[in-house]
């Protein structure tokens, strides 16, 4: 695909790793259609991006909700006249044990709330699912062939503390298989991109020490940088032989 004048959204689009996709999409002219909550973030975003001379909106959406998604989609095609691309960047994390043990009692002292389980299967599972059937839905009835891309995780392999997170990632990773064959047909792609421990504001606020001894465990002895992710972004849309992928940029983490 080539992305000059290309509408593509992205959800989680108003800061980290959605901010770093949106700015690469728009150094390759791509038209940027930006979803999230908080509107400063969005319009900082949607600013930077039209500094680089492309066509850049801002759309206010609760990925996990059913009206919010199929309203967005349909105003990002009545603003922009097409669609051809999606990168389900949106996610949340809410981490703790599946059972937390007393030591001293050796009895189950916590477990893992139904509140932190549903929220991230809400948004990151749910929500992938709603914005990727929109988007597809708009690109089959357009005609216009397309890709979808969902940011998985390396953590969909299993990883403490994180139950309901790895379930989600592990998910968005299998759909985009199951995407990539069932709309081959209709000239759509799907892929999905697990990245490792990468630079994001939110990481980068962790103490020095606990950043050091994250950087010491990965082999290219550095955390990954959110632009490194958003060229595979633009790697995946670009090459329209790749489809069903999940490609890992980890720095070997997970060799």
């Amino acid at each position: 695909m080539e992305l000059k004048d290309k509408v593509i959204v992205v959800t989680g689009g108003g800061r980290g790793l959605g901010r770093a996709m949106a700015l690469e999409l728009a150094s390759q002219g791509a038209k940027l259609a930006l979803a999230d909550l908080s509107q400063e973030d969005l319009d900082t975003t949607v600013g930077l991006c039209m500094e680089k001379g492309v066509e850049a909106r801002a759309y206010i959406c609760n990925v996990a909700k059913e009206e919010d998604v199929e309203k967005m989609f349909a105003d990002v095609v009545a603003d922009f006249g097409t669609l051809n691309g999606l990168v389900n960047n949106a996610g949340v994390t809410r981490d703790g044990l599946f059972l937390k043990v007393d030591r001293e009692t050796g009895k189950v002292a916590k477990k893992m709330s139904m509140d932190q389980w549903n929220l991230v299967m809400d948004v990151n599972l749910t929500g992938t699912f709603l914005c990727a059937r929109e988007a597809a839905a708009q690109m089959i009835d357009l005609g216009t062939e397309g890709c979808i891309i969902n940011i998985s995780s390396i953590s969909r392999s299993g990883n403490m503390g994180q139950t309901n997170y790895t379930a989600t990632k592990a998910g968005v990773e299998a759909m985009a298989v199951t995407w990539a064959k069932e709309l081959a047909r209709y000239g759509i792609r799907a892929a999905s991109i697990a990245p490792g421990y990468i630079g994001t504001e939110m990481v980068m606020s962790m103490k020095p020490e606990a950043l050091d001894k994250i950087a010491a465990g990965i082999p290219a002895k550095r955390l990954g940088k959110p632009e490194e992710i958003a060229k595979t972004v633009t790697f995946i849309l670009e090459n329209d032989y790749i489809s069903g992928r999940c490609f890992e940029v980890d720095g070997g983490l997970r060799i």
